[in-house]
């Protein structure tokens, strides 16, 4: 039986993988900021074939991490599989009017991952997997979401290089860069060919931590489109609408 943390657990793509893990009769524990929605969720899982348990957290308030931590060990026993999946999508133009937002979006998307990612790697024993949710956003800035892209630029930054660090130790630490994903936190956004949904982005999810790698863009085709923008001469890119 496989024994899955999963952080940030009612977004769309991390419930899409907590279901695909029923399925495999795993057993849960799962983290978000809402009691409510965790026990509707844990009732939905536990019909599926899981075995679930439940912390509420804030993603803010790190000296709480090491709770959830010790709670999700108490729990599970032993950690397989961490799924650090929480975040939101600010707007980009209330980011730019206030640094207060701007630093509370840095801090959730940013920041917060940072610091799970660094107590759990202290947890974690071979062959667990970290995986991560970042985004094909921080590969480079742009216009439209450079508060956004830059936190998971910090986040891309950091499991990098703690995937060097713990080569070797038998733990893998999984970069997870998904693009366009149609789900609540997206509903504004005109839709189009490149939008994925959830549970396809959650089988990629699951594919990439069984077959240990280190990098998945999620569709794949998402890696050429982020060689083409990141390969784009600075002096042209800054004149391009992103």
């Amino acid at each position: 039986m496989q024994r899955i943390l999963i952080i940030g657990a009612t977004s769309a793509i991390a419930e899409a993988v907590a279901r695909q893990y029923a399925e495999r009769g795993a057993r849960l524990f799962l983290a978000a900021r809402s009691s409510e929605r965790l026990a509707v969720m844990a009732k939905d899982l536990e019909v599926r074939g899981a075995e679930v348990g439940t912390h509420a957290f804030e993603a803010t308030d790190v000296p709480a991490h090491a709770a959830l931590v010790e709670a999700a060990i108490a729990s599970l026993g032993v950690i397989d599989v961490a799924l650090i999946a929480h975040g939101t999508l600010p707007d980009q133009a209330d980011c730019a009017a206030s640094v207060e937002t701007s630093l509370t979006e840095f801090a959730v998307n940013g920041t917060s991952v940072i610091a799970l990612c660094t107590l759990l790697a202290q947890r974690l024993q071979a062959p667990a997997t970290l995986a991560v949710i970042s985004s094909v956003a921080g590969d480079r800035g742009r216009a439209s979401n450079y508060l956004y892209g830059s936190a998971k630029a910090a986040v891309s930054a950091f499991t990098s290089g703690l995937r060097q660090a713990l080569n070797g130790s038998g733990v893998n630490v999984l970069t997870i860069k998904p693009g366009f994903v149609d789900t609540p936190m997206t509903a504004a956004f005109k839709k189009g060919a490149l939008w994925a949904q959830p549970e396809q982005v959650a089988r990629g999810i699951l594919r990439a931590i069984d077959k240990r790698r280190s990098v998945a863009y999620l569709p794949g085709f998402w890696w050429a489109i982020m060689q083409v923008i990141t390969h784009i001469p600075e002096f042209v890119f800054r004149r391009i609408k992103l």
